[in-house]
């Protein structure tokens, strides 16, 4: 039975409860932090448990906007005045960066902060007490490069060999796993403009690499992760491009990481509609793209492979338009680097299908203006490469040749036509003599 006390507490649990369900998750987040200092550490550890749940629900505007220099602030100074723990803290701080790198969310938020600084004092002090305290090292580490891509060059000799000592260990446990995940995630937040000695990385990066390809020890987030630290190192200026293409195989592995992801996918469904671990698989096919796209820009050596690449970005653009109009963009977008970078044969994009789709696109009976003008500004792109030289080593008679070829295509399709109605509501790039292929 209850008495007078039990029947109010009850009422007032579900008045409480009503109220958390009527609110946005952007509010229920600032409601639960705001009351993070009233509780004792292990109180405060189930509250940090709760928002990060919520965290995983926000896309990435609720992400950016909640996220502030003044949250990051106010965790400072919890800390200083002894209301948060450090362990709670990094509980907290870890998975906001992990939710910030996961959807490449960047801002000036932690950069700013006082918080930042308070980071960057303690990795160096932790540095000198040569591992004392080993996890609280790795975790201040993970905070500050999840939260910060463009973080201090002084402690890059400091950071970056203590990870990949973490994204080495082989073990196949959960927790391991995990661990390893989040290591590889945050050195993929390193930002290319950073230029990394070879020595503290390339030898380690093979080896977590190579030992995926036979053992199939990664996460699907973790394998990205590898990849896009060593993409971002090559766009850099990293000289072995061997390395990337014929001993690691990106070309190949990156088409069939796209391929089983997207098997996993059901994309009919909007993001919204989506459970944690589809939200999350859309967030890594995200990440491939953009590696994709990031080696394209810098690739000098020619790989037949780059075709079946493309097709498959193609199938992941044809999927993708209907619910998911960022990653059709970011498909597009990965192409564009393609028509500007003469070392891949643009011949690729033909037979792999890219100006199929865009052709397909622009024809569509529900039009998405923010792709259409994307692929307008790709047939633009294509003009220029076809006014220049083309691709290096090919012949004039078979540069000729392809351009017919893509002059054909878009004849057929009425694509001129099209282009025409175009220009009629965006001058942006419609002009007939840079978006046209003209014979």
């Amino acid at each position: 039975m209850f008495n007078a006390n039990d029947k109010f507490s009850l009422f007032s649990g579900c008045n409480t409860f009503s109220k958390m369900q009527t609110m946005s998750v952007t509010e229920r987040f600032n409601e639960l932090f705001s009351e993070l200092e009233h509780y004792a550490e292990d109180e405060q550890k189930q509250k940090i448990e709760e928002i990060i749940v919520l965290m995983e629900e926000m896309d990435e505007e609720e992400l950016y906007s909640t996220f502030t220099k003044e949250l990051f602030e106010k965790i400072d100074k919890m800390i200083e005045e002894e209301k948060l723990t450090m362990e709670n803290a990094i509980l907290l701080l870890k998975h906001m960066g992990f939710c910030n790198a996961l959807k490449d969310i960047w801002n000036d938020s932690f950069r700013n902060s006082l918080l930042k600084a308070r980071f960057e004092k303690m990795v160096a002090e932790e540095d000198e007490k040569k591992g004392d305290d080993e996890k609280l090292f790795i975790d201040l580490i993970e905070c500050y490069l999840l939260l910060d891509n463009r973080f201090s060059l002084d402690l890059y000799h400091i950071c970056v060999p203590c990870l990949l000592k973490v994204a080495l260990k082989k073990e196949e446990d959960e927790e391991t796993q995990k661990e390893v995940e989040i290591a590889l995630l945050a050195l993929s937040c390193i930002n290319s403009y950073c230029d990394i000695e070879r020595d503290l990385y390339l030898n380690e990066i093979k080896e977590i690499i190579q030992y995926h390809q036979k053992h199939r020890n990664l996460t699907r987030l973790a394998y990205q992760s590898a990849w896009s630290f060593l993409v971002f190192r090559y766009c850099k200026g990293f000289s072995s491009e061997i390395v990337i293409v014929n001993e690691q195989h990106f070309a190949r592995e990156a088409r069939r990481e796209l391929e089983e992801l997207s098997k996993s996918v059901n994309w009919k469904k909007k993001e919204e509609e989506m459970g944690k671990t589809e939200r999350k698989t859309i967030d890594i096919i995200s990440r491939w793209i953009s590696s994709i796209g990031n080696y394209f820009y810098s690739c000098h050596l020619w790989s037949e492979k780059y075709t079946e690449l493309i097709s498959r970005i193609v199938d992941v653009l044809r999927a993708s338009r209907d619910n998911h109009s960022e990653i059709c963009e970011e498909c597009i977008q990965s192409f564009d680097t393609v028509t500007g970078n003469r070392a891949v044969k643009f011949d690729a994009l033909l037979k792999g299908g890219a100006i199929d789709a865009a052709l397909e696109e622009i024809q569509r009976p529900i039009l998405n203006i923010s792709i259409i003008n994307e692929f307008i500004y790709f047939f633009h792109l294509i003009s220029l490469h076809f006014k220049g030289k083309g691709e290096v080593n090919t012949k004039e008679e078979e540069r000729k040749e392809l351009k017919r070829n893509v002059f054909e295509k878009q004849e057929e399709e009425g694509f001129e036509d099209i282009i025409t109605s175009f220009q009629k509501v965006n001058r942006f790039y419609f002009d007939d003599d840079t978006v046209f292929i003209q014979l």
